[in-house]
């Protein structure tokens, strides 16, 4: 049943014919070699049965299934929801409906209209998540003038931080702002995150004093720090007993921006971080699943998203030392508002 199911596709069919003909040369250059050794053929007829069937492997390969493979590979990447331009599959054409088809694609993908309707969605699903924010932060700030009427200037505070947080979160849409705004998220979050640990929580900044203004300039994607910097409090310094540092470092080349979040919490063995940076090599889905189904946006979201704004060359990659700490390396291209 399965290999009726396997023959249905003209491709499996075509691969099974070539199979069949590769191992007729195959069998009968065996067959004149060793009749050749017997004297009953020549070595002549042997040698160009080797050959032939030699040269069809060869050409098979090369011309046929290679160039499928990279075809597969290419709509495979395409229904996984990358944009694959008509130029990449120059050489991986299997015919020319299919190259009608690709130019077709790439004409729908691009069109105005189109555009124009994927605008029209994102302000709409913009507007409709308005609606609930608003009723968040109304509730929030009453939470907030009654903790101020009992006295209570600590919960008052906290309310504060939180509406701010939830502010820049969930009703700045943009893909890309600057470091100085989710840095100024970050140091919300971890004021939130001070009324629950005290002084058994740190937050250190460092950077290169010559290259803050540019730095803090730079475009990065919204959440990009503040999940790694949660990431690091939930499942390093919040384990430990002693005071927890977490630490965001800052540096630059002359083309791209290194972030470097790190923590002295427990940090993790080689088995669990090998199999993380392996899935942050791929595209993150199975990892994300995981997570949200935690709750949080962790470590594949961001880098999922890094993935499709900038390329797969830029991302995340995670260090590791059990009982001594974990580091997340971000790397992403410098860019500012006149670059882009």
């Amino acid at each position: 049943m399965k290999e009726e199911y396997r023959l249905k596709y003209l491709s499996n069919r075509v691969f099974l014919i070539g199979a069949v003909t590769f191992f007729y040369f195959v069998e009968e250059a065996v067959r004149n070699v060793l009749l050749g050794i017997h004297g009953e053929e020549t070595v002549l007829r042997a040698g160009f049965y080797v050959v032939v069937a030699l040269l069809y492997f060869l050409v098979v390969w090369f011309c046929v299934v290679l160039p499928y493979r990279r075809s597969e590979l290419l709509v495979q990447r395409f229904l996984d929801g990358y944009l694959i331009e008509g130029k990449d599959f120059e050489k991986a054409f299997q015919s020319p409906s299919m190259e009608r088809q690709v130019e077709e694609i790439e004409k729908i993908l691009h069109s105005p209209k189109l555009m124009d309707l994927n605008k029209r969605q994102a302000q709409y699903l913009a507007l409709q998540n308005q609606i609930n924010p608003h009723f968040l932060y109304n509730t929030l700030e009453s939470i907030r003038g009654e903790a101020l009427i009992a006295g209570l200037d600590g919960v008052a505070d906290m309310t504060e931080a939180l509406a701010k947080f939830f502010r820049y979160t969930i009703t700045n849409i943009e893909n890309l702002v600057t470091v100085q705004d989710e840095l100024d998220n970050c140091e919300t979050y971890f004021l939130i995150q001070k009324y629950r640990f005290g002084d058994r929580l740190q937050l250190h900044i460092d950077y290169d004093a010559e290259d803050w203004e540019d730095i803090m300039s730079c475009k990065i994607p919204k959440l990009t720090l503040q999940p790694i910097l949660e990431n690091s409090i939930i499942h390093g310094t919040e384990l430990k007993v002693e005071t927890g540092n977490l630490r965001i470092q800052f540096g630059r080349t002359q083309d791209r921006l290194l972030i470097r979040i790190s923590d002295d919490g427990v940090g993790m063995d080689e088995e669990t971080l090998t199999k993380l940076n392996r899935k942050l090599g791929r595209d993150g889905d199975e990892l994300i699943r995981g997570e949200e189904r935690r709750g949080g946006i962790a470590l594949a979201n961001v880098n999922s998203r890094i993935h499709l704004l900038f390329g797969e060359e830029y991302g995340l990659h995670v260090y590791s030392v059990p009982q001594k700490g974990t580091d997340v390396e971000i790397t992403i291209p410098f860019q500012r508002d006149e670059d882009i």
